[in-house]
């Protein structure tokens, strides 16, 4: 693990202003969560209200997706030009008014082009905070990254939560998304003119002509080695949650509220785990942090896939989401560190491919073997990635930067 670095030449940021930093930047990660939650919550309500198909819901949810594969990798040249700090609030705000766009559809393809902008926003976010992260975890010399991620989980509860209680009290889907717009919305507004400016992105040079850099791979190899850990670690994240309740059921056998506790066991774990990661980060280094929790994911799920008792298989589940909790936000800031905002942009867009593949995988799998065989492909994924990455991170020396990046 390597000490944290100062470079004269890197522009002074105070203790108290890095710190204030830090918890802006969590509120922003807090907020996107609650979006995230609450549009998740309210799809089965805009299914009745246009009266859609579950192969409509679908057509419509992979709106979404296209709309953040299209804009995430724009956000390191927006981010260049105009600094991390400006486009987390520009789209922050965005993605607020673009809640309320699902719950004005009158049809499909009107649903279709307005997921298409939420899910637009939201990627120029998900890249422009995980880079302003990058930056406040650089002015704080010490790792923070992984609890921003704590708090979108923590906001994902909340929204989830609210959700529930706004849906048991009969609310409907556009106050729903209003109060949610406009609380979180001023939450990014405020929150953004606490965020660190354009000068504190990019990292100061670390090397002199007394101090060359170790031999490391070019940037573009760099990016897709990163980007393939990030997608096998995102295809199992992604997956997971969409067959935990189908695999509960058809093969574990439940029924009723015990179908979602693997699912559950999974999200408190992972929520868990981002929490303490830091420490973790901290006093194991980050490679060792991404090698052991991939590879402890990967085993965990194995061990649960193995039975069909319900208890030990959600104990299975829980082990995964401690495991993999850490594992794409160090390799977010990692590339951030290695490879500065357009390289997390590049990584996250690769990553992401992975959680749009990974459910249909999954199911393609499943159909031609078996369920249980077709989930042993997100441990095998996870343990892929525990493998490979000792030796992603001995390519990357020379670039890292940051605090407890241990090559």
């Amino acid at each position: 693990m390597s000490a944290p670095l100062a470079h004269p030449s890197q522009p002074a940021v105070s203790p108290a202003r890095a710190l204030s930093a830090r918890w802006a930047t969590s509120a922003v990660f807090f907020a996107n969560g609650m979006v995230i939650a609450t549009w998740v919550v309210r799809v089965p309500s805009v299914q009745s209200a246009l009266h859609l198909t579950p192969a409509s819901v679908g057509v419509a949810l992979l709106g979404m997706s296209v709309g953040s594969l299209i804009a995430m990798p724009q956000t390191g040249r927006l981010a260049a030009r105009f600094g991390t700090r400006r486009v987390t609030v520009w789209a922050g705000v965005c993605m607020m008014l673009t809640l309320l766009l699902p719950f004005l559809a009158p049809n499909l393809w009107v649903l279709f082009a307005a997921l298409m902008v939420l899910g637009a926003s939201n990627g120029v976010m998900d890249v422009a905070m995980n880079a302003q992260g990058v930056a406040v975890e650089r002015a704080l010399a010490r790792p923070v990254l992984s609890s921003f991620h704590a708090a979108y989980s923590l906001g994902n509860l909340a929204g989830a939560a609210l959700g529930s209680l706004l849906l048991g009290a009969s609310l409907g889907q556009w106050p729903h998304a209003l109060i949610i717009t406009l609380s979180m919305g001023l939450l990014v507004v405020l929150a953004g003119a606490r965020l660190l400016p354009k000068q504190a992105d990019e990292p100061a040079a670390n090397t002199s002509p007394q101090n060359p850099p170790a031999a490391s791979s070019s940037p573009s190899v760099l990016v897709w080695l990163l980007g393939l850990l990030c997608f096998l670690g995102m295809l199992g994240e992604g997956s997971l949650g969409d067959w935990s309740g189908l695999y509960s059921r058809d093969v574990l056998g439940v029924s009723g509220a015990a179908l979602g506790a693997a699912y559950t066991a999974f999200t408190l774990a992972m929520t868990l785990g981002r929490a303490l990661g830091d420490g973790w980060r901290s006093r194991y280094g980050d490679r060792r942090v991404v090698e052991i929790g991939a590879l402890t994911s990967g085993v965990g799920l194995g061990l649960g896939l193995l039975t069909l008792d319900p208890v030990v298989a959600a104990l299975g589940f829980l082990v995964f989401g401690l495991g993999i909790a850490n594992v794409v936000p160090v390799l977010y800031g990692t590339a951030g560190h290695a490879l500065a905002g357009r390289g997390i942009a590049r990584v996250a867009t690769i990553g992401y491919a992975g959680f749009l593949t990974g459910p249909p995988l999954i199911g393609f799998v499943s159909q031609l073997t078996s369920l249980r065989l077709g989930m042993a492909v997100i441990a095998l994924s996870l343990l892929l990635v525990g493998l490979l990455t000792p030796g992603v991170y001995r390519r990357l020396a020379g670039r890292l930067s940051a605090p407890a990046n241990s090559v």
